[in-house]
């Protein structure tokens, strides 16, 4: 008999055979861990930088960590940059304004992402302009 609360079977995902959504500006994303997958409690994926390439100032409304897997990143935090290199990890609370860009004009950076909540927003803080996280990285 199985448990009705569990409508979706476990799954694995390999990033290399999903296809990636460009965000513009050199950013792609791989939407990992979704409600597509039968997520209730928290979203996560990865976002690959081109050299030089960063996304805009923005707030969420619930906490945000990230990993870096691989190159070097500038993270600005509340009006503070830090410098991190792989396997550096932030934690941003929910309506914190943040941003991260490649540190390297020319070799890739790349993040993995996690959101406290599967209903997690991204508001852009220059247009006050508001989406779902995963709707922004629909496959």
């Amino acid at each position: 008999m199985s448990d009705p609360k569990e409508p979706f079977p476990s799954v694995v995902l390999r990033p290399a055979e999903l296809t990636p959504a460009d965000r513009g500006g050199g950013a792609r994303t791989i939407p990992l861990v979704s409600k597509t997958v039968g997520a209730e409690v928290f979203l996560n994926g990865m976002t690959m930088f081109d050299g030089g390439a960063g996304i805009p100032l923005h707030t969420h409304n619930c906490p945000e960590s990230v990993v870096i897997l691989a190159g070097e990143a500038i993270v600005e935090i509340d009006g503070t940059e830090h410098r991190l290199s792989t396997w550096d990890t932030t934690y941003v609370d929910a309506g914190v304004p943040h941003r991260f860009r490649n540190a390297s004009a020319t070799e890739p950076m790349r993040i993995l992402w996690t959101y406290g909540s599967v209903e997690a927003t991204r508001t852009i803080v220059a247009t006050g302009a508001t989406t779902r996280v995963d709707a922004e990285h629909r496959r």
